[in-house]
């Protein structure tokens, strides 16, 4: 069964730094698409950075030159990270792993994305 489970989100202070992990399981053939969102009580959902299976990334204008997507895959499963650093409190929000198995166009669109881990928190307070 093809699972993604979300973890590394916590508290932290205005310019300090966190780093998410998503396991993603049960993906027999590779996932083409993984991407991170994060989302706010209140508003949509905002696409914040995306991979590729050949390494190629984007990342929303807003975290561009902070934060930091990659991956890494054994045979049992692949890792996907977001590396933040220099945490504004408008990062503060739930963060989510999303993925796709069959395609990549490195977009933020919800619909492109089948696959959602559960979510983890991330505050940033001063």
């Amino acid at each position: 069964q093809r699972q993604l489970v979300d973890s590394g989100g916590g508290s932290v202070q205005v310019g300090g730094s966190l780093r998410l992990s998503c396991v993603a399981s049960g993906y027999t053939y590779g996932l083409a698409c993984m991407a991170w969102f994060r989302q706010v009580p209140g508003k949509e959902r905002e696409g914040v950075a995306v991979s590729n299976s050949d390494g190629d990334t984007d990342y929303a204008d807003a975290v561009d030159g902070r934060f930091t997507i990659t991956r890494t895959r054994d045979a049992a499963k692949t890792t996907l990270y977001l590396e933040m650093n220099n945490l504004k409190s408008e990062d503060s929000a739930m963060y989510y792993c999303a993925a796709n198995s069959a395609y990549c166009l490195l977009s933020f669109k919800l619909s492109h994305y089948p696959d959602w881990g559960q979510g983890t928190q991330v505050t940033v307070s001063s």
